[in-house]
């Protein structure tokens, strides 16, 4: 593997490992740099947890388009050393309001990805994309395995040593991208920075409408919005349907995530060869309705846990989505379009938690007028159906088999 791929799929995992070690020792922390009791630190939490969602929808269109304007190299490189600062003053924090604001900034260095997948976007020729937009989920799948294993591990010596680690490994990469990584955004490719198309709302008008996709980012949306309910719901309800201990409950969690990893890493490759971004989707769709479906009813925690592989097959469906959607347009639109597809699952992320962690309070409080821990799998299947209707309604559906000879391909 080519060592800029490396840097790429290394800053992936941080970013995604940023979501999974703070979880084991968050409430620890708030509770030490608040002095809280633990209901008040779960709702610090939940808005800390918001406030992160909410700064990587807003920057995520903004680095796309600074990636397209000024290159792919800065943008990543600054963003891991900034990511490397925020990590040291998340462990240092003597107050809320600090921590807050390292929130603040975790959620801006987090909106990398849309850079990220651009860059992949850059080298990769097309009949590749697909495939290499897998290796970057693959990279979300073992950050989810690692982040929450770092944390629990580390967080076992003190609450703020996991940020110590984190902020150690992201200067290393930084220093590592400063090494290999290279600059894809030449003269040929390059295009002003436009703050109306660098703003989330326009940058999602502006790519949706240009290029006739809004369709795919609401379907994007969608599903992002009900492949959530996973870290969402997962603890609470494998707890109170199964029972499970937190032990339990983690060493499931990574098993998801290197099934993840190993779908989206490697058997995604397998599929595209055979079905095609197209029906590679489609299958991912209809593997995660049957998937949520059979969670929502499932009594047994042995038939939970033998479900992980399959429905971690779901998770086919995002390196598909994107691989369609990034040979719908240019090179020099590719920050662009990642960042609002990255803004998207920002939306989703934010919204999704509550939905679902409200849906199964309603169906498992006292009470409730039907008892159903699985409500929120339920309406993720409900969610991922209107996904796949509204897929294959797709009125631009032909071009994804047959794309335009545009820029980008020849620049490949």
């Amino acid at each position: 593997m080519p060592l800029q791929i490396v840097f790429i799929f290394i800053t992936l995992v941080i970013n995604a490992m940023g979501i999974g070690v703070i979880l084991p020792v968050m409430p620890d922390l708030i509770q030490s740099v608040g002095g809280f009791d633990l209901s008040k630190a779960a709702a610090w939490g939940g808005v800390m947890a918001t406030s992160f969602a909410v700064m990587q929808f807003l920057f995520s269109p903004l680095l796309g388009n600074l990636s397209d304007c000024f290159g792919r190299r800065p943008v990543l490189l600054f963003s891991q050393v900034f990511m490397a600062l925020d990590y040291l003053l998340m462990a240092l924090a003597w107050s809320m309001p600090v921590l807050l604001i390292a929130r603040f900034i975790g959620g801006i260095t987090a909106a990398t990805p849309a850079t990220a997948s651009a860059f992949l976007a850059d080298i990769s020729p097309p009949e590749q994309k697909t495939a290499r937009f897998g290796l970057a989920g693959a990279a979300f799948g073992l950050g989810f395995v690692l982040g929450p294993l770092i944390g629990g591990a580390l967080g076992e010596l003190d609450p703020r040593a996991p940020f110590f680690a984190a902020a150690g490994l992201s200067a290393l990469n930084a220093l590592f991208g400063y090494l290999v990584l290279q600059e894809t955004v030449d003269d040929k490719i390059r295009r002003r920075f436009s703050l109306l198309r660098a703003n989330p709302v326009g940058a999602l008008l502006h790519v949706g409408r240009r290029h006739n996709m809004l369709g795919l980012l609401f379907i994007i949306f969608l599903y992002e919005f009900a492949f959530f309910v996973y870290p969402s719901t997962w603890a609470y309800f494998t707890k109170f349907r199964f029972g499970w201990s937190p032990t339990a409950i983690g060493l499931s969690l990574m098993a998801f995530g290197l099934s993840m990893a190993l779908m989206q890493g490697g058997l995604i490759r397998v599929i595209l060869r055979f079905l095609g971004s197209k029906w590679t989707a489609m299958l991912g769709l209809v593997v995660n309705i049957i998937a949520f479906v059979l969670l929502a009813v499932t009594t047994n925690g042995w038939v939970a846990l033998a479900l992980t592989p399959f429905a971690a097959l779901g998770a086919i469906v995002d390196p598909a989505l994107q691989g369609v959607m990034a040979r719908r347009v240019t090179d020099d639109q590719q920050g662009e379009l990642q960042g609002a597809i990255t803004s998207m699952r920002s939306i989703a992320m934010a919204l999704s938690p509550l939905v679902m962690t409200q849906t199964f309070t309603h169906f498992t409080k006292d009470g409730a007028p039907i008892v159903l821990p699985g409500a929120a799998f339920a309406l993720a299947a409900i969610l991922m159906t209107i996904c796949a209707c509204a897929f294959m309604w797709d009125p631009c559906r032909k071009t994804r088999e047959n794309p335009p000879k545009d820029a980008a391909e020849s620049h490949n």
